[in-house]
């Protein structure tokens, strides 16, 4: 289901269709064996394009509406990045004058403008300020289509520095509309945008004489403001009003609580607990392209993540993050496997029998070394790990999916972790994907602990006396007699042909001997009879995965 091989085989199908399709020979065979080479290059480089594609994030802007509660639904705009996922809604905003989105390395230096002056128009500005206000003289409007707006190249709030090379510092507003009429046909101004000039041109005009900073306008509209300045405009823009951090979050269809799923909706929850509320798409296709996109980002920084903790190990304690799905098998190393972290997911869990209607819970699972942990939310230190009160043994437990048939309601992809205690969870996951990517981390991760530990011994007793019946990768079967000190059976994995127990203590396994072709049948006695029969499913799905290294692959 990979992105990459998708494209691949749609890229070969593409262009064999197009050579069944040339109309010329030569063509024919050109598109034939471009195709050839693209079959070759995906075959021996795939694992290239897989880890390529996950490296890639989804960046995708679309229309949704969103609802919090039983709220009524609002339009929303979503963006999604690398990392987060943004709601915005669109607002009136008061909008900033077009000065401010020119280039500031442009209206920081002075600029040299020539205006030609119109025989009807003159120059087309309006101007405020001078010595009186302690102000220079500055650019307060510029008419639209006359000789200033068509240089395009003055703008509102620049400061008159020069007229004709005259330089007007220390002029008043008076002689500077004086000496812009007497500047002549063509009028040559040194201007430098003022910055400060936006607050004072947004004051209302008052007289020139009773201390006002413009002065009546001439005739020809050239020296000074004509009327009072606009406001600043309202344009509608979209505004964030949310924002979901990706890392460690989860996406669901569902209903809080509940196994009631959503219709062409799904609700994204934060690391921290922040949601989205229920984002709602107006058709199925719209909706699933957006899970596809915020479950690859969610994805792609949790393995990022994942693979960045374990490099935070001393060099001699470092383990490469691997994904064995992509790529031949290899025998890992074991110089840290405690500290090691395989694989990372949100599920959610199935609460004992209750009164109230929210019988699911989300909890993060994650595998770690050997161990399994349970959490209410991610472990964001290591003191989060050391106080995680749920914590197993991977060999000593059994990972079960669900058939439909022994669902509890209507939450579907759902798996069971029993411990030899006694101990079971009821997890689902939200995809079918998700729940086979975590059985084959699982059976992974299985397979890597198993081989650290090498062998276990059970505590058990054969025909009355007692013994320790020990589970070896490469021994298989042993029966150790404590009272002789030696021991008095022995069989290989691959002897193994059935077992059968009183789900108590008694435990009969039935083995092929290989020197009389018989079965041969040894009955134990186990207290912890649960935890020997995980453990023996452990050992022998490892030595399968030893054996076969396709195993893992196809898991």
């Amino acid at each position: 289901n990979d992105r990459n091989s998708t494209w691949i085989y749609s890229a070969k199908q593409q262009l064999l269709f197009m050579s069944n399709f040339a109309n010329n020979n030569t063509r024919k065979q050109n598109l034939r064996g471009l195709s050839r080479k693209l079959f070759n290059l995906a075959e021996r480089n795939q694992n290239f394009f897989l880890t390529m594609g996950r490296e890639w994030p989804e960046n995708k802007l679309g229309m949704v509406t969103v609802s919090v509660g039983k709220s009524r639904a609002q339009p929303i705009r979503l963006k999604l990045s690398t990392e987060t996922l943004i709601l915005q809604r669109e607002e009136l905003v008061y909008v900033q004058s077009e000065i401010t989105q020119k280039d500031p390395a442009i209206l920081s230096r002075i600029r040299v403008v020539m205006i030609p002056r119109e025989k009807n128009g003159g120059l087309g500005v309006s101007v405020k300020g001078g010595a009186e206000h302690n102000l220079p003289i500055l650019i307060s409007r510029i008419f639209k289509d006359q000789a200033a707006d068509k240089t395009g190249k003055l703008y509102v709030g620049d400061a008159i520095l020069k007229v004709n090379g005259v330089d007007m510092d220390g002029c008043t507003h008076d002689d500077a509309v004086a000496a812009l009429k007497k500047a002549g046909d063509e009028v040559t101004l040194s201007v430098r945008y003022f910055r400060p000039a936006s607050l004072f041109l947004s004051r209302n005009r008052r007289n020139t004489r009773t201390g006002s900073v413009t002065s009546p306008t001439s005739a020809s509209g050239d020296e000074s403001d004509t009327g009072t300045l606009t406001k600043p405009k309202l344009e509608k823009q979209w505004s964030d009003i949310l924002c979901v951090p990706l890392l460690f979050a989860y996406i669901t269809r569902y209903h809080p609580g509940t196994d009631k799923i959503r219709h062409n909706a799904f609700e994204v929850v934060g690391m921290d607990g922040g949601s989205s509320g229920t984002i709602h798409c107006d058709n199925t296709i719209t909706y699933l392209e957006w899970m596809r996109c915020i479950t690859h980002n969610i994805n792609m920084l949790n393995n990022h993540s994942i693979t960045m903790s374990n490099k935070l190990l001393l060099p001699a304690e470092q383990i490469c993050y691997s994904n064995w799905s992509h790529r031949k098998f290899e025998k890992p190393d074991f110089q840290d496997l405690k500290k090691r972290i395989s694989h990372m997911c949100w599920t959610c869990e199935r609460l004992m029998a209750t009164h109230h209607w929210h019988n699911w819970k989300p909890q993060f699972l994650a595998l770690k070394g050997s161990d399994i942990y349970l959490f209410d939310s991610p472990p964001s230190s290591t003191r989060d790990w050391t106080r995680c009160e749920r914590i197993y043994k991977i060999y000593d437990c059994m990972f079960r999916i669900l058939k439909d048939s022994e669902l509890q309601d209507e939450r579907q992809h759902c798996f069971s972790i029993q411990h030899g205690s006694g101990e079971t969870h009821y997890l689902c996951s939200e995809s079918r994907q998700e729940l086979l990517k975590l059985e084959k981390e699982w059976f992974r991760t299985n397979y890597m602990a198993v081989l650290h530990q090498r062998s276990k011994t059970f505590g058990c007793s054969w025909r009355g006396r007692i013994s320790g019946l020990t589970l070896d990768m490469n021994m298989g079967f042993s029966l150790y007699d404590s009272e002789t000190k030696s021991y008095m059976w022995n069989y290989k994995f691959s002897q193994l042909k059935g077992s059968s127990d009183d789900d108590k203590t008694k435990l009969k396994l039935h083995f092929l001997n290989e020197h009389t072709k018989q079965i041969d049948s040894r009955e134990v006695e186990c207290s912890n009879l649960k935890t020997l029969l995980y453990s023996m499913h452990s050992f022998l799905s490892a030595k399968l995965a030893s054996v076969d290294p396709c195993f893992l692959q196809d898991t």
